[in-house]
């Protein structure tokens, strides 16, 4: 009897293959044209401890005082929001803990499903004025 090969899967001809290539590389390129066509703009961050010093300076107060005051005050945030309050800060908005349920997800490498524990986040409703003067 003779031996049988196993069935597989015929590729594409060449020149098949040869046209999909390019396709790629015109999307990627395409791609890169985008996002380069975009500038990046660096954007300054600016601390509180920089805050504080502007503040100074307009107020007349020692640094360390401002310093002080804003430490006692991102204390005095974190222990209300630890408590379960909400805290409104009038011009900005309000941040809140929430909490994130246990949910079933997957691993994206091996597709494996896995649990995910709860957890807690902050989360800040942004005020209407700032959001209108942006």
């Amino acid at each position: 009897m003779p031996v049988s090969k196993p069935k597989t899967k015929a590729s594409p001809p060449a020149a098949a293959r040869a046209k999909a290539k390019p396709k790629v590389a015109a999307r990627s390129a395409a791609t890169s044209a985008k996002t380069s066509a975009t500038p990046k703009v660096a954007v300054k961050t600016v601390t509180l401890k920089q805050i504080g010093v502007d503040l100074a300076a307009a107020y007349e107060l020692p640094k360390r005082t401002v310093e002080s005051l804003f430490n006692d005050m991102i204390e005095t945030i974190v222990k209300t929001m630890k408590k379960g309050s909400k805290v409104r800060i009038s011009g900005i908005g309000i941040l809140q803990v929430k909490k994130r349920a246990a949910r079933m997800g997957r691993n994206p490498a091996t597709g494996e499903a896995i649990k995910i524990k709860a957890s807690k986040k902050v989360s800040l409703s942004v005020a209407r004025d700032l959001k209108e003067s942006l």
